[in-house]
């Protein structure tokens, strides 16, 4: 798929998230590229474009040795169960070298997962990853 697809997915799969879990679950959604020993912001939905930009390292936190390996597959996921603030709490292997991150800039994702309306919210997270496992995005030449 290309990035315009992929955003529409990313969008739909968080309008669901948010219904079955009555709020947001997550504020902010970024598809990155870590190619070529460079982070790229490919698109960015949230509060803090510039903030997200600035302490990607940083806010990685427990995210960062798996998603500076290499070696996860197309759809694989992975949470951050201590992620506070504006500390990632997931992301998603969208294509190689090509990220999601999902995160709450308000809470960390013990607490998400604390509700239980959080296992229906999942769902939707799960068939996006599915949808990106059968069909993983590829960046236009």
């Amino acid at each position: 798929m290309i990035l315009d697809q992929a955003k529409k997915l990313i969008i739909a799969c968080a309008r669901q998230m948010d219904a079955q879990y009555k709020r947001v679950v997550f504020d902010e959604w970024a598809i990155i590229s870590l190619a070529d020993q460079k982070g790229r912001l490919l698109s960015y939905i949230g509060p803090r474009k510039a903030g997200f930009q600035q302490n990607f390292l940083a806010d990685a936190g427990s995210l960062r040795t798996s998603l500076l390996a290499g070696q996860t597959n197309v759809g694989d996921f992975e949470f951050a169960r201590h992620g506070i603030g504006t500390g990632f709490e997931s992301f998603l292997v969208l294509g190689p070298r090509l990220f999601l991150i999902c995160n709450n800039t308000a809470q960390s994702m013990e607490a998400i997962t604390q509700d239980p309306l959080w296992l229906a919210a999942q769902v939707p997270f799960v068939e996006l990853s599915d949808a990106i496992r059968a069909d993983p995005l590829l960046l236009e030449a």
